[in-house]
């Protein structure tokens, strides 16, 4: 059971966060707060989203585990104007989601949480580079690498303490190289990993609205992006294995 009104704004935040990696989840809730761990069929990229009861203006939830398709969230959610205040009222014995904003009332039909995939597991990866970057920055660098490319390196490099984003193109090549003065902070380890840009412009467009995003990093290892949404009550977790580089 969920009862709670959250602001429009912030409840679309949450929903493209996780639309950019799965078109349908396991939506958890508990007394305090929501959340979900998917990951893609392709098993490439896994999101984890946190929103607490904080971020809410009212909540009163017990806890439970509800099948959501969120590519449907999305489009409904589009209806919505800024200021919009959203009502949501899950009922688990009608397996229905009801969502009332700006005089629309939408009744939801509930997916199966047996059709849909079990929560994975995080992996357990040491990750020892880290650089906290505004999201603007980071988004800004993958669209200017998939100009020229399908897929970007991003590596820290301890001797030049930066932090940089790198990709090459048949005939092209960019790089970008962030020193402390632009950074927020850098763990200055040897790092470097090649990812593919399909995926990382769906996270970016989500983090672009973040003030800070941690990328954690190893040598040909998955990154880790961190990130607070909902005015720091809420938080989000992308998860992305690397692409092997050809000999």
């Amino acid at each position: 059971m969920l009862k709670a009104m959250i602001d429009a704004e912030i409840f679309r935040e949450s929903i493209d966060a996780i639309v950019a990696l799965v078109t349908e989840c396991r939506l958890h809730t508990a007394d305090d707060h929501i959340w979900t761990r998917a990951v893609d069929t392709a098993n490439v990229a896994m999101i984890s989203l946190d929103l607490q009861s904080t971020a809410f203006n009212s909540f009163s939830a017990t806890p439970g585990e509800v099948g959501l398709d969120i590519a449907k969230m999305k489009n409904i959610l589009g209806m919505m104007g800024k200021g919009d205040e959203l009502t949501l009222n899950l009922l688990d014995e009608d397996r229905k989601l009801e969502l009332n904003f700006g005089g629309y009332r939408y009744s939801i039909t509930l997916l199966d949480v047996n059709t849909i995939r079990k929560d994975p597991n995080p992996p357990a990866i040491e990750l020892p580079g880290r650089a906290i970057l505004p999201g603007d920055a980071l988004n800004n660098a993958i669209k200017a690498a998939s100009v020229i490319s399908d897929k970007i390196a991003l590596g820290i490099d301890p001797d030049a303490m930066t932090f940089y984003m790198e990709a090459e193109g048949d005939t092209d090549h960019i790089k970008l190289a962030l020193g402390e003065d632009e950074l927020i902070a850098l763990t200055p380890v040897q790092a470097r990993s090649l990812f593919s840009l399909d995926y990382l412009k769906d996270m970016g467009r989500v983090m672009a609205r973040a003030e800070e995003v941690e990328v954690h990093l190893g040598v040909d290892h998955p990154v880790r992006f961190t990130f607070d949404i909902a005015d720091g009550n809420g938080h989000v977790e992308y998860l992305l294995a690397p692409r092997i580089e050809a000999d």
